[in-house]
């Protein structure tokens, strides 16, 4: 599934030019937690967050360095975080290296962005505009929405045994399902395992299974498996 199928829009946006307070009010007002900031050609910039806002003098929460800390510290880093917390203006606070896909994009490569860059969301683009947002709920949408169905026209109980068989014998652990008995869709699984491991495996590969209503694992867990 790509990142077009899942992805929200149209998109939040904050100016280039708006103020933390501007920017503050548009996140509560949207109900968002971030927002992409985009120029006056409507082209990504940055992001802003809640984060990127929380530690304001306006609020007395900006974190006080020790003495200490503000000795071994490096200027720049301590200039740096001073103009994150005091500016007025987004460009100064937001986050300025933003992590974007695009729409052909697989969801599998976003998850794997968000988990790399510890991340809770990434801007969708096209020639450098946002055209929609991915965030863990729209991927939590995306799995909703492929739940297994029941397929057209049920297969029968013969052919989804011949399907569960074929499955096992790709994984080694599915080696001990010596027999498997299916009526009317609910399957009864036999045989002998080396692991607990092995045997929930085992069982969630018969669920996979297309026509599968029902699963009861009678699976023994064996550590020296019967020849």
């Amino acid at each position: 599934m790509h990142a077009k199928k899942v992805m929200t829009r149209p998109v939040v946006t904050i100016p280039a030019d708006a103020t933390v307070f501007q920017a503050a009010d548009i996140l509560l007002g949207s109900r968002i937690s971030a927002a992409p900031v985009v120029d006056a050609d409507d082209r990504l910039v940055g992001i802003v967050s809640e984060a990127d806002l929380m530690n304001r003098p306006e609020l007395g929460t900006v974190p006080a360095r020790s003495w200490l800390q503000r000795l071994l510290a490096d200027e720049a880093v301590l200039a740096r975080e001073y103009m994150r917390s005091h500016s007025h203006r987004v460009a100064d606070v937001m986050t300025k290296h933003v992590v974007t896909a695009e729409e052909r994009t697989e969801l599998e490569q976003i998850a794997a962005l968000m988990a790399k860059h510890r991340i809770k969301r990434i801007p969708i683009v096209r020639d450098g505009k946002v055209v929609g947002i991915v965030s863990r709920a729209n991927l939590l949408q995306g799995l909703l929405s492929r739940e297994r169905q029941e397929p057209n026209g049920y297969a029968g109980d013969d052919d989804i045994r011949t399907r569960i068989f074929a499955e096992l014998d790709k994984h080694s652990w599915g080696a001990g399902i010596t027999n498997l008995v299916v009526e009317n869709g609910s399957v009864n699984l036999w045989g002998h395992v080396g692991s607990s491991a092995a045997k929930e495996a085992a069982r969630v590969a018969v669920e996979n299974v297309p026509g599968v209503r029902r699963v009861v694992n009678n699976v023994v867990i064996a550590f020296h498996l019967p020849s």
